[in-house]
């Protein structure tokens, strides 16, 4: 399985992004100026693609494949993509709290950690829908991973599509996000421009 290992703060650095996006409290040493060199068109499109990605943790196959459902579906090609990103299980498992960032999401979705309406799910580009109710599996619930998660995501805004009870460790996703809802920095136009070319 393809795996990105580039270094956070780097990539982040590189792309102008704040950690804070990607679920990390660490301040990057260096501040993130990107030189004053003019960009193409051409590298500000490429540049939102690669925020994306990097933000949802998908790989170039797997997104170009977004890219084309969302392409077919009715409504804004841009909004769709951004409503089929965020509707992946581990971005919902790490808007929820359940996870400090998204890459542990992930993994813990893929070491089946949770139940989508009562049934294992260890795919973390599986779609929730409307009305799922996401669950940390009961055997799970007790452990000290699960505590200290729970304490620094404590604070964390939940966003209003979604409902969690802390407590019980489980939530409901009230309706798909629409994307006034999501609050990545990504211009998608420029996505949709890119590979429309």
């Amino acid at each position: 399985m393809a795996v990105n290992r580039v270094p956070v703060l780097k990539r982040c650095r590189s792309l102008g992004l704040e950690p804070s996006y990607l679920g990390y409290n660490k301040k990057s040493k260096r501040t993130l100026q990107r030189s004053n060199r003019k960009m193409s068109e051409y590298g500000l499109q490429l540049r939102e693609k690669q925020k994306a990605k990097f933000i949802y943790g998908v790989l170039e196959k797997p997104f170009h494949n977004y890219y084309e459902k969302a392409d077919r579906m009715k409504g804004m090609t841009g909004a769709n993509l951004m409503t089929m990103l965020e509707s992946r299980l581990d971005n919902v498992v790490f808007r929820m709290g359940f996870a400090r960032t998204r890459r542990e999401a992930r993994q813990m979705v893929g070491h089946q950690f949770f139940l989508v309406n009562g049934r294992k799910v260890q795919i973390p580009s599986y779609r929730v829908k409307a009305g799922d109710v996401v669950e940390v599996r009961e055997n799970k619930k007790g452990l000290q991973r699960m505590k200290d998660i729970a304490e620094v995501t404590a604070g964390r805004l939940v966003p209003e599509w979604l409902d969690v009870n802390l407590e019980g460790l489980q939530g409901t996703v009230k309706e798909l996000p629409t994307r006034e809802m999501i609050d990545v920095p990504v211009d998608e136009m420029l996505i949709v421009e890119l590979y429309s070319k």
